[in-house]
């Protein structure tokens, strides 16, 4: 007996072996694929970092992908003033935080009643909201643009706000509606015998439950209407109204592009949405997370 248990022990040694071997090279493998995919993806932005501080002359003798001879933070101070960046970053505050607002507070809104109270057209209104999200807006490029014209709204921040606002709603009430339905309706339902009315219900009680889903929101929808250039390239003309991505574009020449001062000029637009997601990513994690189960 003992001389065939030895036998099996030698026999299952080299077979665990080549298994651990075999999961150690997988791993390393991952390892090594996961990282040329991230150097792989962080290849623009650091050919994007390195163009801001080079000088255009240098660009253009040596090339994009040289060795920098001069680095310089004069692009960024050039950009900030005179390619009125600063200007720009302003329109897209103006822009964004009312859409933002907007959006949050009525998809908050629909969200509240589709997910508390039942009756006949539930679905159909949710499945409506829902629609909307998958029609593509391409499609609606010239009825917008011929509606913000006529109603006096072109060239506007307002015709920018209420675009945004109308074409995330449907986005946003699927995610909140979602979202609170997890609530317990015990807790709204004691609220309720305890005399507090519906919108007081929302504001105070649903509204604070549903604080995650509404910072991952707010992180997307800013980063979205933010960074929103097809609208901006659409409904607005003139340099005084002009988000930061439709001012940049407006940098690029015919005959010439300073590419240094593009660049900076892009790098210094993208702190915004960076600083909204360093500081909401939290939220943003508990959002993606919390209401996928119920």
């Amino acid at each position: 007996m003992a001389t065939v248990a030895s036998q099996i022990g030698q026999q299952a040694r080299p077979v665990f072996g080549q298994s651990a071997s075999r999961r150690q090279f997988s791993q390393t493998f991952k390892y090594i694929l996961l990282t040329a995919l991230t150097l792989f993806w962080l290849l623009p932005i650091g050919a994007a970092l390195i163009t801001a501080f080079r000088t255009m002359d240098d660009i253009s003798i040596n090339g994009f992908w040289s060795i920098p001879t001069v680095f310089s933070i004069e692009n960024f101070s050039k950009a900030w003033t005179m390619a009125r960046v600063n200007s720009y970053l302003l329109n897209s505050f103006i822009i964004t935080i009312p859409s933002l607002l907007g959006m949050l507070f009525l998809s908050s809104l629909t969200a509240y009643a589709l997910a508390r109270f039942k009756f006949r057209g539930n679905l159909l209104i949710y499945f409506m909201y829902v629609a909307g999200t998958l029609l593509p807006f391409q499609i609606l490029l010239l009825p917008v643009f011929r509606l913000t014209n006529d109603i006096g709204l072109y060239d506007t921040h307002g015709a920018l706000i209420l675009i945004h606002v109308a074409f995330q709603l449907g986005f946003c009430t699927f995610v909140l509606r979602n979202f609170m339905r997890t609530v317990p309706g015990e807790i709204l339902d004691a609220a309720h015998v305890d005399g507090c009315g519906e919108f007081r219900i929302y504001w105070q009680i649903m509204l604070p439950l549903s604080l995650p889903a509404l910072a991952a929101l707010a992180t997307l929808e800013f980063t979205w209407v933010f960074n929103d250039f097809l609208w901006a390239l659409i409904l607005v003309s003139s340099d005084a109204v002009k988000p930061v991505t439709a001012g940049l574009a407006t940098l690029q020449g015919q005959w010439r592009t300073d590419w240094t001062l593009i660049t900076a000029g892009a790098l210094l637009s993208t702190l915004p949405t960076l600083l909204v997601f360093v500081f909401l990513q939290r939220y943003f994690i508990q959002g993606l997370t919390l209401g996928s189960s119920k």
